[in-house]
């Protein structure tokens, strides 16, 4: 039978795929919050089950945490497992939500239908697309596409404590030829797309002390260090006058764009004007002469994200500090090393302090960029199936964040990952009114079948 059938069974099927959906955006499964521990089980409980209903051999499987659900089928064809998260966000403040988030519902707005309740978008939701085209095919063809292996995350919105000894207990278990994440989004309403590239994370946290105490800037000021002055000029050496960072050594890694992903990016028709304007900007800040996706998407940063010394209160009060403190984190790409980037960022800091002042660093995180294979015959497949179920062309694009089950998934299971996903910039996530687009749902549902199909041929 044709994929044709399949995307009619699809069709056909929404409403049920729905009232799937439903059921499970009704389980508060919040992951950071312990008096929902029991809905995060129940979730997971409700995952088996509908696995099952597959044909899947799923379980539950206990962690120290919220508990996985795992689950195999097949054993002809290649290797994929799926991976998605069944953890929610807390919903405060309630007060701002239109509806009780756990009370879903599809909603008129002058975009189109969308899907309204916690979770509708991240990460349920998208993990249905995945589980509804499974349904379909298995309806059509009596069998799943080929040897699959499903992976739901009960810690993602709590940051995944278990998830890291978890993979490496069973690793055998979950190398697969290629890993499918949902967790990501569409370029824009009408263009689908697979993010290749994902900017790894270094945070430091430095302290600087000069005396002993806070000082009478009357009495002090001029002779005495101020660790406020020593730390803003240390700040300031951080970029040049084109924007780029000084660290030495921190390019190493960095790769150019080839020509085809750059034209491919080009063609995306991004409004980067719009997009700084949506924040009451005008100026790109970053390094000079690179584009602002370029900037977002395949450029590493260095930003100072918080900082701090003296009196700050109401009032005014002539204080020379004992301390000045600031959060600095690096966005990293390619395969440049936070760990030798952390060293060389501390070597210069300690390089630039003046007689009578000394540094203390903090670190808060450190993982590489996340660059996929695209040269795998898959990502091509999957770009070309995706193109067949959207308005516009898909694109291999960037992301400006950090996913960190796509790095886990490479550094302990040597897998690559391919993340495709259809949730909007509007969706909400993490905030009051958090929808996704029963186009999405559906559309993605449908892009699934067609990615498998393409995948499996």
């Amino acid at each position: 039978m044709s994929l044709e059938a399949v995307l009619e069974k699809i069709d056909q099927d929404l409403d049920s795929a729905l009232a799937r959906l439903t059921e499970l955006l009704k389980i508060p499964s919040i992951s950071t919050d312990p008096a929902y521990h029991a809905d995060c089980e129940a979730a997971a409980a409700w995952l088996v089950r509908d696995l099952e209903s597959l044909g899947v051999a799923a379980s539950v499987r206990k962690t120290p945490g919220k508990p996985m659900v795992v689950g195999h089928a097949g054993d002809t064809g290649p290797h994929l497992m799926f991976y998605g998260h069944y953890d929610v966000q807390p919903v405060d403040p309630l007060n701002l939500w239109h509806r009780d988030p756990f009370d879903p519902a599809i909603e008129e707005t002058p975009a189109g239908k969308v899907i309204r309740g916690r979770g509708s978008s991240d990460d349920k939701g998208q993990l249905m697309t995945f589980v509804e085209a499974c349904r379909a095919w298995k309806a059509v063809h009596g069998t799943l596409p080929c040897r699959l292996t499903f992976f739901f995350e009960g810690e993602e919105e709590s940051g995944s404590p278990s998830l890291v000894p978890f993979l490496k207990e069973n690793a055998q278990e979950f190398r697969t030829d290629i890993a499918l994440i949902c967790d990501t989004g569409l370029f824009d309403r009408d263009t689908p797309a697979i993010t290749t590239m994902l900017r790894g994370l270094l945070g430091e946290e430095i302290t600087i002390t000069g005396p002993d105490k806070d000082l009478h800037s009357g009495m002090y000021g001029g002779p005495a260090i101020n660790p406020i002055r020593v730390l803003s000029g240390i700040i300031a050496s951080l970029h040049d006058s084109d924007g780029r960072v000084t660290v030495p050594g921190f390019y190493e890694g960095v790769p150019e764009l080839t020509a085809e992903l750059r034209a491919q990016w080009e063609g995306l028709g991004f409004d980067a004007a719009g997009f700084l304007g949506d924040v009451d900007l005008s100026e790109p800040a970053g390094e000079a002469g690179r584009s602002v996706l370029e900037m977002i998407w395949a450029r590493p940063t260095c930003e100072v994200n918080g900082i701090w010394g003296g009196y700050t209160g109401d009032g005014f009060k002539t204080v020379l500090p004992s301390k000045a403190s600031a959060k600095i984190s690096f966005r990293l790409v390619g395969t440049q090393d936070p760990l030798k980037i952390r060293e060389s960022f501390r070597e210069m800091v300690r390089g630039m302090l003046p007689p009578d002042c000394a540094v203390e660093f903090h670190d808060h995180g450190a993982s590489p960029a996340s660059v996929m294979a695209t040269d795998n015959p898959a990502f091509e497949q999957a770009r070309v199936a995706l193109t067949g179920e959207w308005p516009k062309p898909a694109a291999f694009i960037g992301s400006g964040g950090s996913i960190p089950i796509a790095g886990y998934f490479k550094s302990i299971l040597g897998v690559d990952s391919m993340l495709i996903g259809f949730g909007r910039e509007d969706d909400q996530i993490h905030s009051p009114n958090e929808k996704y687009d029963l186009r999405s749902f559906h559309m993605g549902i449908r892009s699934w079948a067609r990615v498998l199909d393409a995948l499996t041929k």
